[in-house]
């Protein structure tokens, strides 16, 4: 941990800050209000990171979502809202929610049997799900395997200008850009096989180019099944892309890819130069070209994010193996890793430079009684790879982005399954029905999207706090 930083974790102090909301408490039928957020029962009270505010969502309540994405120079915060078929942005100087985008451009939330008792959410047709931006341009995957880019200084009604195919007929998962917004990386989860899209993209043009450049696989005469590919991220030192790879045959030799039977096939780490992009499928990690698939060692990931000293986190997570039991850090140069432990089951994870700190969207977190068993919590490491400490969040919740320039943390909160049924992202024999954490969190039960906050003090500065300072400061938005 930086000597450079000091903590101050008063209690006062928080309940002083401003609770902006800006979008009144939604009452659920046949259910009693919430206290205030962040004041209810179950909600975190005795945590480093604390619970600030809750930002409540317009519309349906959240049964659905994916990722999220903080751009700090514009002050925005970005949520793939299957429920409502959009991409919700919140104004994440104010904490307060801004506006619905895409609305009708979207294919929201598709379910398997509805109607039913065993109705659940069909994610890989469902929308939007990832989500990047830079600048002006915002870039989110669709459930019907399309690209959409918005123009966020365009009206609503303008704002979309592109929807382009992908080539296939599920989901436009996770992407990432590179720092200066030139190359985009999008992946299709759930083909088979999957499958990553390359981009030429608007960096910090006033118009529109995107173009579809080339279609990246991994050689499935090296790796005989790779079941899905997860959230890649931009390394600005070795100019990469590094893409998780959940499970992947033979790592190690003679292991199970199931189903049905349990899976004991590590992940793996896809390398991708954007500059040379390759021309057949990938294989073994090449270290002269320093591209291809990096084999990983107890870790199916999905989660990736780049962190100080040329550091990937990955997040790990049992759901891919069903023995992982901790979080993996890998140097993307010298491939040297290491685990963190106490930690797992993260889908998105993200490096906040502002405090040098990862947080993680852990929804299949060990439980205290230990694993299998799971819980969902924000999990926060700092930049030595040392768990600082667990945050309980409402089951489910998986999407994670901070704030660098302010230092706020936001995490989509799951509305109980007592409210939105079989078909949302809560988990589990309905661990968190009404009045649970999220409920605590949000001071509603129809999800919201939670607000922590690390208090850092810079330069012995005691009475600046970071989420307050003026917007001129440009921040870093490297995912």
């Amino acid at each position: 941990m930086s000597a450079r930083f000091s903590y101050r974790t008063s209690l006062a102090a928080i309940v002083a800050a401003p609770m902006l909301v800006g979008v009144a408490v939604l009452a659920t039928s046949g259910s009693a209000l919430a206290a205030p957020p962040c004041q209810g029962p179950r909600a975190p009270t005795n945590t480093e990171t604390q619970c600030l505010t809750a930002v409540q969502i317009p519309g349906a309540a959240l049964r659905s979502y994916d990722i999220s994405w903080v751009n700090p120079h514009r002050a925005e915060y970005y949520l793939a809202d299957r429920s409502n078929a959009s991409i919700d942005i919140i104004d994440t100087h104010h904490r307060t929610f801004k506006r619905f985008l895409g609305k009708g451009h979207f294919v929201g939330v598709k379910l398997n049997n509805p109607g039913q008792p065993n109705e659940a959410a069909n994610n890989d047709i469902s929308g939007p799900d990832g989500v990047v931006t830079h600048g002006r341009w915002l870039y989110a995957g669709d459930g019907d395997s399309t690209l959409k880019v918005f123009d966020l200084d365009a009206s609503d009604a303008s704002a979309l200008k592109d929807s382009i195919s992908t080539g296939g007929e599920t989901r436009v998962d996770e992407m990432a850009l590179t720092t200066d917004g030139e190359w985009l990386l999008t992946v299709n989860n759930a083909e088979d096989p999957p499958y990553a899209n390359l981009f030429s993209a608007n960096g910090d043009r006033s118009f529109n180019s995107v173009q579809k450049l080339t279609k990246i696989t991994i050689d499935a005469t090296l790796f005989p099944k790779s079941p899905a590919i997860e959230q890649p991220t931009w390394d600005p030192k070795t100019k990469r892309f590094y893409v998780s790879v959940p499970v992947l045959g033979e790592n190690p030799k003679g292991c199970i890819i199931g189903p049905p039977a349990k899976v004991t096939c590590d992940g793996g780490l896809l390398v991708i130069d954007p500059h040379n992009p390759p021309t057949t499928p990938l294989g073994a990690f090449d270290p002269v070209k320093k591209t291809g698939v990096v084999k990983l060692s107890d870790c199916g990931p999905n989660g990736a994010t780049v962190g100080p000293n040329d550091n990937l986190l990955l997040g790990c997570t049992q759901a891919n193996n069903p023995a992982n039991r901790s979080t993996l850090v890998i140097n993307a140069t010298t491939q040297h890793f290491s685990h963190v432990n106490g930690i797992v089951g993260s889908d998105e994870v993200w490096f906040n430079k502002g405090d040098g700190r990862y947080y993680t969207g852990s929804n299949r977190n060990c439980a205290a009684a230990g694993c299998p068993a799971q819980t969902a919590v924000l999990g926060v490491i700092d930049g030595t790879s040392v768990l600082i400490e667990t945050i309980p969040q409402s089951s489910g919740s998986h999407s994670v982005a901070a704030d660098s320039k302010r230092n706020l943390i936001f995490v989509p909160q799951s509305a109980p399954r007592a409210v939105v049924g079989n078909g949302g992202d809560v988990t589990g024999p309905n661990l968190d029905g009404i009045g649970g954490v999220g409920a605590g969190i949000c001071g509603s039960n129809n999800g919201c999207i939670g607000v922590f906050v690390h208090r850092v003090d810079r330069d012995g500065d005691d009475d600046r706090d970071d989420h307050e300072r003026g917007d001129h400061e440009r921040g870093d938005h490297d995912h």
